[in-house]
């Protein structure tokens, strides 16, 4: 459906960047992770098979966009069809990673991109590169770490209210969006953040094991600001497409409905150890459930390949309510 797929964001759609970090505390290339992937390999997908970037490029009919640094030496094709530069971690801000040690944040994985571009244009010609380059599908997914971050440093509690946080960030991923489309994109897949108060490691802090509101609230704002955001983008450059993905809302359907979706766990992690399985990451020594498809967490942060599929099928083919103005499906057709 379109020539290639070029992939921003965090741990939610990393395919093994974070691999190749030495320094990098947010790894998934040990078991239990992988387990249900090919193989039984963990790959750096933080997840117990396919992640939605997986699920994304599986739509467009395409072999999922291999991690930027397991090509960097290489000056190769793998290009022509994608590449994936997110980054378990990673944030719109620089150094939301302080947690992990390292990432790629965003800044830089837009750097990266433009050394691809570089490369296109010097193997392919300047007009084959930016036709590929403008009927590529461009997928953003990044967001949840800077609000985790805005709730784990009351520095950053201090400077800012909510509000002056969540519109910076906004401002601050509309210039990267900016910098992506200056290099030929103009066809973008962009998900707001999900109901991460939700995840098992914020029931965990939480008596009652509910939701974190606060941290939800402050997710809801954030998607506000990016759906208006997106809106000016395209007054402001008209041969821009953009697909929003209200993720917040299909995730939260999952947790409030869980049956309708084939789902039976909500609160507790597939893998891990302690209440909710949310007191130990998943680690080798970690215990993980046998009945993943009905798990919507398999760790403390991160859904399970079965959410991960269904996010995806909502993304692709959903209604208005999900993705606007056009779903995936639509956007690549444009």
């Amino acid at each position: 459906m379109v020539p290639a797929m070029f992939v921003f964001g965090d741990s939610l759609v990393d395919v093994g960047n974070n691999n190749h970090l030495k320094l990098s505390l947010a790894k998934a290339d040990f078991p239990h992770n992988g387990i249900d992937f090919p193989n039984k390999k963990p790959t750096g997908r933080f997840t117990n098979g396919k992640n939605a970037a997986d699920f994304l490029a599986e739509k467009v009919g395409l072999p999922t966009s291999p991690p930027y640094l397991s090509l960097e030496s290489k000056n190769n094709n793998a290009f022509l069809t994608g590449v994936s530069f997110a980054s378990g971690g990673a944030g719109i801000f620089d150094g939301t990673d302080k947690r992990y040690r390292q990432s790629i944040p965003l800044t830089k994985q837009v750097d990266y991109f433009s050394t691809v571009c570089e490369d296109l244009k010097q193997q392919q010609g300047i007009l084959s590169a930016q036709r590929l380059l403008s009927e590529s599908l461009i997928a953003v997914v990044i967001g949840s770490n800077d609000i985790f971050g805005y709730f784990d440093s009351s520095n950053q509690s201090k400077k800012n209210t909510p509000q002056q946080y969540v519109d910076l960030m906004v401002v601050t991923l509309k210039a990267q969006l900016k910098r992506i489309y200056n290099n030929g994109a103009r066809k973008f897949g962009i998900a707001g953040v999900g109901a991460i108060g939700c995840c098992p490691s914020q029931r965990d802090k939480n008596k009652t094991e509910e939701c974190n509101e606060e941290m939800n609230r402050l997710s809801v704002k954030y998607n506000e600001g990016l759906a208006g955001m997106l809106k000016e983008l395209k007054s402001e450059l008209q041969d821009i497409n953009y697909s929003y993905f209200n993720t917040y809302s299909v995730l939260l359907n999952f947790i409030q409905n869980p049956k309708a979706y084939g789902f039976a766990e909500v609160k507790a992690a597939c893998c891990g150890l302690g209440n909710l399985k949310a007191k130990v990451a998943c680690l080798p020594i970690s215990t993980y459930c046998s009945n993943r498809t009905d798990h919507v967490f398999w760790d403390l942060f991160h859904p399970t390949e079965a959410a991960h599929r269904l996010i995806i099928d909502s993304f692709f083919d959903g209604p208005p309510q999900y993705t606007f103005p056009l779903n995936v499906r639509q956007l690549v057709k444009v």
